[in-house]
């Protein structure tokens, strides 16, 4: 049995433990060869060495959480457990909604991340499920937040799937809503909703199409262009060449999901080949051993590869 004692210093015993111990009671229930105690405003763990390491770890996460955020509740411990600060390297991207820790959770995301700061142009290539789209928004609601940066653009290409926006019904942001949506999505886990509307209506975040890029220069800005395979060479050049001063460019796309006519080429396997050599400019690729999604998709993955 070891016993390790932890103090909370300015924070107050009630808001951290939670109503009737529920917080510390989370973290019992996931470690339960352990034991915490709070006496007056210090926290005591006895317990299993390896499991009350497990559980200090938490703790003091959960306070650096306490420390940025006022507020710790069982969601938030939740999160912290089943993420795993156990893995001390796999430091969160960004806090999202509700505390959330938005973390690289494989090699290759982590890939994504280092060669970000190291690079002003970053092309992030892989199949669909690796995360390409969600730690590319991730990167850039960190640099938002962290004032590196006075607003986020966000594009699509919004002809896909052998769909013309022409012969869709509704008018143009219905139309073009739709293509948007896995961006909305990711961003709705990072940014509280009311902020991110207010994000959108005062022009921090902007989210639109390729199109709506043409003839401007985007300085101070943190920049993704998603499903990038689906650009001609031409719209992709034009993009490329949108990058301003103190700006930041990810371009995200699987060449295995073209939607493009048949005599038109990819942007993204031309700017493959053209482009790797320049100092400034990182690619990372992805494969099926980075998807997250249903265990199946791996699988599928490597079938069709074949």
């Amino acid at each position: 049995m070891v016993e390790k004692t932890i103090d909370l210093k300015d924070i107050e015993l009630v808001q951290f433990l939670g109503v009737k111990n529920k917080n510390i009671q989370g973290i019992e229930e996931a470690f339960p060869k352990t034991k915490i105690i709070s006496r007056g405003n210090k926290i005591s763990i006895k317990g299993n060495k390896d499991q009350l390491l497990e559980v200090e770890k938490i703790i003091t996460s959960l306070i650096s959480h306490f420390d940025k955020y006022g507020s710790v509740d069982i969601k938030v411990v939740q999160s912290h457990i089943r993420d795993g600060y156990s893995n001390q390297d796999n430091e969160p991207i960004v806090y999202g909604s509700n505390g959330k820790r938005i973390v690289a959770k494989t090699k290759n995301q982590k890939k994504i991340v280092n060669l970000h700061k190291k690079n002003d142009l970053l092309f992030v290539i892989g199949p669909a499920g690796t995360g390409k789209t969600y730690v590319s928004v991730a990167l850039g609601v960190k640099a938002l937040k962290e004032k590196k940066v006075k607003k986020i653009i966000i594009t699509r290409p919004v002809v896909e799937a052998g769909e013309s926006l022409g012969f869709l019904p509704g008018d143009l942001q219905d139309k073009i809503d739709p293509y948007l949506k896995p961006i909305y999505d990711a961003l709705e886990d990072m940014i509280p909703i009311q902020k991110m509307k207010k994000f959108i209506e005062n022009k921090t975040i902007e989210i639109a199409p390729l199109a709506y890029m043409r003839g401007r220069t985007l300085k101070n800005a943190f920049i993704l262009l998603d499903e990038a395979q689906n650009t001609t060479k031409s719209q992709l050049k034009m993009f490329l060449t949108r990058l301003g001063e103190d700006s930041k460019m990810i371009v995200t796309g699987d060449i295995s999901q073209i939607d493009l006519r048949k005599d038109q080429s990819s942007g993204l396997i031309d700017a493959k080949e053209k482009l790797r050599d320049i100092n400034g400019i990182g690619f990372t690729l992805l494969n099926s051993s980075d998807v997250l999604r249903h265990r199946l998709v791996k699988k599928i993955l490597d079938k069709y590869k074949k």
